[in-house]
Formats: structure tokens, C-alpha cells, sequence
């Protein structure tokens, strides 16, 4: 549920900066592909986008499972 929901008591803000080609590149492939293995690739990707933010780049390095609907990939696609 984690995946999914993130932290309900402590919502991400999202700087519209972090949303580069690189990152919404990969988080599109992830999410059409259902194959979320880049997730550390997409922690990088934001993190050279200014992304300082320890809850969503642990998340992205994390184990996972990481599915579609994961939390930081909608964020990233616009979606959440």
C-alpha cells in the first residue's frame, strides 16, 4: 500500500522542475511497461533535476515491489 499511497499523514510536494524528459521518460516506460527495475535510475534522474527530497529518493532506491500507481511515478507523470 506504501507503493501506492506514500505517507497519507505527510504529503510530497513536487517541484514542477523535477518533472525533466529524463524523469518522465523513464517514468512513462515504467508505467506503460509495468516493469518499475529503473527505479533507481529515477531517483538519479530527479535527483540532477534538484530534487533534495530523502522520502521520495529513498523510495525510488528502496526494494519495493513497486508496481503501477506507485506514488513517486505518478507524481513524476502528473498524476497524483
Amino acid at each position: 500500500m506504501r507503493d501506492i499511497l506514500g505517507n497519507p499523514f505527510r504529503p510530497v510536494p513536487f517541484s514542477p522542475e523535477w518533472r525533466t524528459s529524463t524523469a518522465v521518460g523513464l517514468a512513462s516506460q515504467m508505467y506503460e511497461s509495468r516493469d518499475f527495475s529503473a527505479m533507481p535510475i529515477l531517483a538519479d534522474a530527479l535527483q540532477d533535476a534538484g530534487c533534495d527530497r530523502a522520502d521520495v529518493l529513498d523510495h525510488c532506491r528502496g526494494p519495493g515491489p513497486h508496481v503501477r500507481g506507485c506514488w513517486v511515478v505518478d507524481l513524476v507523470l502528473g498524476k497524483g
